[in-house]
C-alpha cells in the first residue's frame, strides 16, 4: 500500500488538545485539514493555537519559516459535520465515550464518500463496537496518536474485526508519511502499550502498599538501576493518579476483572484524597521536590572476590570490579556467576526466590543482586539479604559494589526484589499480546520503546535474559498471590523471539 496522496483532504473531529496536535501533524505533511466540533468557536480557538505553535517552532528554528505559513493557512474550521464530505481520512478525537463515538461514526458514515477512511483516536474503547452498526465498519480503524500528537512517535493502528488489512495499511504508511512511528495491533483491551504497561505501575504500587520501599527509592532504582526514563511514582504523578487509576480499571473489566490486571487499593484512596500528582500539587511528592533515595554508606571493600561461572548480565560488573582496585579472580566453573567476595559469603543476580530461601538451602549467606539494564554502566545497584545476615557481610556486599562505581541500595528480602520482578512482568504481558494475536513481536517491543520510553522492548528483554528466568521469577512471586501471578503456558513451551535476534 501507499500512504494518502498530499492531495487528500483530512477532517478531524473534536478541537481538544489530541484533535489539535493530530491536525497539526497531517497539516505539517501537506495535507489540508478541516477542524470540526460541536461547540462553536472551539475549532477557531484551536487553529489559531496551532498556528501560533508553528510560528514558534520557526522562531526556533525547529521548522521551516515557509512550511510553518503553509501548515497554518492549511488549517480551516467548519461548522458541521457535512462540511466534511470531501475528506479522504476523518480522525475522531471526541470524549472517551462509546455511545457518542457510535453516533458520531454513524453521521460521518452518510456524509463521508464510500472510499473515504473513518479512524478513532481512542486509547482504550474497541474499534469493533465503535463500528458495529456501520454499514461498511471495513474502513473503520483505530488511529492512536500520543499526547503530545506532534511530538510523541509512536501511533498504533488499531484493527477491529471487520477492519480491511487495506486499510490498516494506508493508515500505517500514512503515519509514516507523517514522519510518525506505526505499529498494528488487533482491538483489544489496552491495545498495545496500556496493556503490556501495566506491570510497570502495578508492581510498584504492590511493593509500596507492602510498606517495602519508599517512593523516591523506588523511582531511583528504577531509573538508575533500571534504566527506564521516570520512575513509576513520579511518571504516575506526571500523568495523574486518577488518569491512570482510571487506564487500569477500564483494561481490567475489559479483561473480566482477571486479577493480573487488578487496580490498586492505595492509588484509588490517593484519588480519594486528591492526591493526583502534579496538577492537584501533590501525589506521591509534593510539588517537585523529592526526598534522596535509601543509599548505603561508605563500607569497606574486599581485596579480592572469586568469581564462578561467567558471561551473563552480571559479567560487565566483573569487569567494572576488575578495573577498580578489588582483584577478580576467574574460576573455569559453568552456569551463572557467583561472586564471592568471602568465605561463605555469595552474591548472585536474582532469579526471584528470597536470600532468605537460597541461604537455607546452600548454608551460604547469599546477598541477592536485583537486575539492572546494564550492569557495565549502572549508576545504582540494588540487593537484598536475609533477614538474619551478618552485619558484616551486607557491609563486604555494599562495598564490593560501591568499589564498582555504583550506589548502593539495599532493599526488602521480598520475591523478585524491584527491578527484577518488573522487568520479567512486563516481558511476560508483552509475550500474551504477541501469544493472543494482538501484534507481532516486533510491534510490541517498538511501541513499548516509544510509547512509553522503555529502555528495551520486553520481548527482547525476555529473550535476552532467558525465559526460563522470567518464567521463574514469576513461579517465585506466584506465593505472594498465585492468581495474580501465573506463568502462561506458551511461556515454558514456545515464547516468542525477538526481531533483531530472530
Amino acid at each position: 500500500m501507499a500512504p494518502l496522496d498530499l492531495n487528500t483532504l483530512v477532517g478531524v473531529v473534536g478541537a481538544g488538545t489530541m484533535g489539535a496536535g493530530i491536525a497539526q501533524v497531517a497539516a505539517v505533511a501537506g495535507h489540508q485539514v478541516r477542524i470540526h466540533d460541536d461547540i462553536p468557536g472551539v475549532a477557531a480557538e484551536t487553529i489559531a493555537r496551532v498556528q501560533r505553535q508553528l510560528a514558534r517552532l520557526a522562531d526556533k528554528g525547529r521548522l521551516d519559516a515557509r512550511a510553518a505559513e503553509r501548515a497554518g493557512a492549511g488549517l480551516t474550521a467548519v461548522a458541521s459535520i457535512t462540511d466534511l464530505a470531501d475528506c479522504g481520512l476523518v480522525v475522531e478525537a471526541i470524549v472517551e465515550d462509546l455511545p457518542a463515538k457510535q453516533e458520531l461514526f454513524t453521521r460521518l458514515e452518510t456524509v463521508c464518500g464510500p472510499d473515504a477512511i473513518l479512524a478513532s483516536n481512542t486509547s482504550s474503547l474497541s474499534i469493533t463496537e465503535i463500528a458495529a452498526e456501520l454499514e461498511h465498519p471495513e474502513r473503520v480503524a483505530g488511529l492512536h496518536f500520543f499526547n503530545p500528537a506532534p511530538l510523541l512517535p509512536l501511533v498504533e493502528v488499531v484493527r477491529g474485526e471487520a477492519t480491511s488489512q487495506a486499510v490498516a495499511d494506508v493508515l500505517s504508511d500514512t503515519a509514516a508519511a507523517w514522519g510518525k512511528q506505526p505499529v498494528q495491533c488487533t482491538s483489544t483491551p489496552g491495545f498495545i502499550v496500556n496493556r503490556v504497561a501495566r506491570p510497570y505501575y502495578a508492581e510498584a504500587f504492590r511493593l509500596l502498599a507492602d510498606g517495602l520501599i519508599d517512593p523516591s527509592t523506588l523511582d531511583a532504582i528504577m531509573r538508575e538501576a533500571g534504566g527506564f526514563r521516570m520512575g513509576p511514582c513520579e511518571l504516575t504523578d506526571l500523568i495523574g493518579q486518577d488518569v491512570n487509576a482510571a487506564v487500569t480499571r477500564s483494561v481490567w473489566k475489559a479483561f473480566n476483572r482477571d486479577p493480573r490486571f487488578e487496580p490498586s487499593a492505595l492509588q484509588d484512596e490517593m484519588v480519594a484524597e486528591g492526591r493526583l500528582g502534579q496538577k492537584s500539587g501533590g501525589g506521591f511528592y509534593e510539588g517537585t521536590s523529592k526526598p534522596p533515595p535509601a543509599t548505603a554508606g561508605t563500607c569497606p571493600a574486599p581485596e579480592t572476590v572469586t568469581a564462578n561461572g561467567g558471561g551473563g548480565p552480571l559479567e560487565p560488573l566483573l569487569e567494572r570490579l576488575a578495573r577498580s582496585n578489588v582483584r577478580v579472580r576467574r574460576t573455569r566453573d559453568l552456569g551463572p556467576i557467583r561472586i564471592r567476595p568471602a568465605q561463605n559469603v555469595v552474591m548472585q543476580l536474582t532469579d526471584g526466590r528470597t536470600a532468605a530461601q537460597i541461604t537455607a538451602e546452600t548454608g551460604e549467606t547469599t546477598i541477592l543482586i536485583d537486575l539492572a539494564l546494564d550492569f557495565g554502566t549502572a549508576g545504582r545497584i540494588a540487593f537484598a539479604a536475609p533477614p538474619d545476615a551478618p552485619a558484616a557481610a551486607v557491609e563486604l556486599a555494599a562495598g564490593c559494589l560501591q568499589a564498582a562505581g555504583a550506589d548502593v541500595t539495599v532493599v526488602a528480602d521480598t520475591p523478585g526484589l524491584v527491578v527484577a520482578r518488573t522487568v520479567a512482568m512486563l516481558a511476560a504481558f508483552g509475550s500474551d499480546a504477541v501469544e493472543a494475536g494482538v501484534a507481532s513481536a516486533a510491534d510490541v517491543d517498538k511501541a513499548m520503546r516509544l510509547g512509553v520510553n522503555y529502555p528495551r522492548g520486553p520481548i527482547e528483554w525476555g529473550q535476552d535474559l532467558g525465559w526460563h528466568w522470567v518464567a521463574g521469577v514469576i513461579d517465585a512471586l506466584s506465593g505472594l498471590d498465585p492468581l495474580r501471578y501465573r506463568v502462561p503456558d506458551h511461556l515454558r513451551q514456545q515464547p516468542p523471539e525477538a526481531a533483531s535476534n530472530g
